[in-house]
C-alpha cells in the first residue's frame, strides 16, 4: 500500500539526511561516502590501476544527468538521474563564474530511480517518479539528481530536492512518497544535500533562501515525525548522525553556524566560524568529529575537530584554535567542494584546483603541505581510501592514486573515457569500485589475466 506525504511551503518542507549505523562487515555501501560517511573501505581491496578498458568488470551508459553517488546493498546498485527531453546545455569543467541559471529550464524532464545488478551491470528495474517541467533551477554544472540515495537493506530512499522523497522496496515497488515543494536556493544553484538514515528515521536537511529546516520522517511510512526550523540560508552539506560514547546526535553544517540536534530535533550545540558556503559532509574518526568549510572566495576556510559532549555555543574566541570542546582548528585549510578524508591518523585535504595536503588527524599537525597533482585541474568529488592508498577523481575522469603515508607519493594515474566528466563521489563494495560519470557508470574490479 502506497502512502503519500505532502509537505507544503507553509509547513516548511525539505530536510532529509540519511545516515548509517557503524560497520560490522563492509560488504555494502548504503549512503553517501559509505559506512560512517567516511569514504574508507577497510575490509577489502579495490584495484590500484584501471583504464577505460583495463580492470573493468562492466560499464553501462546512464541516460540523463545526475551527480548522485551510487549506493550498494548485496548485489543491488541504486542510483538516480534526471533526463532532459529537450536540449541540454553542456557544462564546462573547473571553477568559474557565469554558471548561474536563475530560471527553470522550459523542457520536460523525467526524474528516475535505477537499480542495477552489481555483478553484471544489467538493469533490474527503472522507475519514473515524475515527468514535467522543473519548477526550480540549477547551476549549469549541477543536476536535478544530485542527492545520493540511502538504503537499509529492505528499502531504498531516493531524494530529489524540490520534488520529493521516494521509497521503494528492492523489487522496485513504490511504498511511499513525500512531496517537497520547491524553495529558492542561493543564485538558483539548486539542491544537493543527501538524506541520512538512523534506526527507522530518515533525516533531511534543507537549507534555502526562504525557510530552512531539518525534517525527520518515519522510514517505514514516510510520515513526518518532527520538523525543526533553522535560522540558516542555502548550504549543500549532507548531515551526519554522530554516534559517540556519550549520545547520538544529528550534526548539520551551515554557513551561519554548525548546529547539532538530538534525535527529537532539539538543539544541543552550535559553532560559528564557517565560510559563506558550506558543502562538505561531517564524519567521525579517532573519537573526534571533523567539520570543514572552504569557499574559495573567503578568507576563513576552517577545518575543526570536535570532542563529544558539547553544549551551547562552542565558537572560538578571538584567535584561539581550541577550547573545551574543540580539539583543534586550522583557519585556512578547508576545501570547497570535496569532503576531507581521515585514514588511520592522517587527515587528507583535496582542493578543487588540484592540490592535496595531509595533517595529523588527532592534532592538526601538518604532515605535508599542499602538493600539486600533475595535470589534475578541477576536483569536485571527495577522495576515498582503501588498502593503504588514497584515491582522488578529477572532473576529467582521471583518478590519482597516492600512498597513504606521512609523505606525498603519487603512485599512478588512471584515466577513463575521454568524453566523460567526473563529479560524483565513487562507491566501494565487495572488492569493486563504482565510478559514476556524466555518461555512464563503471564497475572496476581486479580481473583475471
Amino acid at each position: 500500500m502506497k502512502t503519500i506525504c505532502l509537505i507544503t511551503m507553509a509547513s516548511v518542507n525539505l530536510a532529509f539526511c540519511l545516515m548509517a549505523t557503524p560497520v560490522v562487515a563492509q560488504i555494502n555501501w548504503p549512503q553517501f561516502r559509505g559506512p560512517g560517511s567516511r569514504g574508507v573501505a577497510e575490509d577489502f581491496q579495490i584495484p590500484e590501476h584501471w583504464s577505460a578498458n583495463d580492470n573493468i568488470a562492466w560499464k553501462k551508459d546512464i541516460p540523463g544527468r545526475g551527480w548522485s553517488s551510487p549506493v550498494v546493498w548485496n548485489d543491488h546498485v541504486f542510483l538516480t538521474t534526471v533526463v532532459n527531453t529537450g536540449e541540454s546545455e553542456e557544462a564546462r569543467k573547473g571553477l568559474y563564474f557565469g554558471g548561474n541559471r536563475p530560471l527553470p529550464p522550459d523542457a520536460v524532464h523525467q526524474w528516475k530511480v535505477i537499480c542495477l545488478n552489481l555483478k553484471t551491470g544489467e538493469t533490474r528495474w527503472e522507475r519514473l517518479v515524475r515527468e514535467g517541467k522543473p519548477l526550480s533551477s540549477v547551476h549549469i554544472k549541477s543536476s536535478f539528481a544530485s542527492e545520493t540515495p540511502v538504503t537499509d537493506g529492505e528499502r531504498v530512499y531516493c531524494c530529489f530536492g524540490n520534488v520529493g522523497i521516494y521509497c521503494f522496496d528492492f523489487a522496485g515497488n513504490e511504498l511511499w512518497q513525500c512531496e517537497l515543494a520547491p524553495l529558492p536556493t542561493r543564485l538558483g544553484w539548486g539542491t544537493a544535500a543527501s538524506p541520512v538514515l538512523h534506526e527507522g528515521s530518515i533525516y533531511y536537511c534543507y537549507d534555502n533562501e526562504e525557510q530552512s529546516f531539518l525534517l525527520a520522517l518515519d522510514a517505514e511510512t514516510g510520515k513526518e515525525v518532527w520538523k525543526t526550523l533553522r535560522d540558516e540560508k542555502s548550504n549543500w552539506a549532507t548531515p551526519y548522525v554522530w554516534q559517540n560514547e556519550l549520545r547520538t546526535e544529528i550534526v548539520t553544517p551551515g554557513s551561519g553556524a554548525v548546529r547539532s540536534y538530538n534525535l527529537e530535533g532539539k538543539l544541543l550545540w552550535s559553532l560559528k566560524g564557517m565560510s559563506s558556503i558550506t558543502i562538505a559532509t561531517p564524519y567521525a574518526a579517532n573519537g573526534l568529529l571533523y567539520l570543514s568549510s572552504g569557499y574559495v572566495g573567503d578568507q576563513d576556510r576552517p577545518i575543526y575537530a570536535i570532542k563529544p559532549g558539547a553544549a551551547g555555543d562552542i565558537s572560538l574566541k578571538d584567535d584561539a584554535t581550541s577550547n573545551e570542546f574543540i580539539a583543534w582548528m586550522l583557519p585556512d585549510a578547508g576545501p570547497y567542494n570535496p569532503t576531507t578524508l581521515v585514514s588511520k591518523n592522517r587527515l587528507f585535504v583535496l582542493y578543487d584546483r588540484g592540490l592535496i595536503a595531509c595533517y595529523r588527524a588527532t592534532t592538526g599537525e601538518e604532515l605535508y603541505s599542499r602538493q600539486r597533482l600533475p595535470g589534475g585541474r578541477a576536483f569536485t568529488s571527495s577522495p576515498w581510501a582503501s588498502d593503504g592508498k588514497i584515491f582522488c577523481l578529477n572532473e576529467d575522469g582521471v583518478t590519482f592514486v597516492l600512498r597513504d603515508s606521512d609523505q606525498f607519493e603519487l603512485l599512478r594515474t588512471n584515466p577513463l573515457d575521454v568524453d566523460d566528466m567526473g563529479m560524483a563521489t565513487p562507491a566501494m563494495a565487495q572488492d569493486t569500485l563504482l565510478i559514476r560519470t556524466a555518461a555512464r557508470i563503471y564497475c572496476i574490479k581486479e580481473m583475471e589475466r
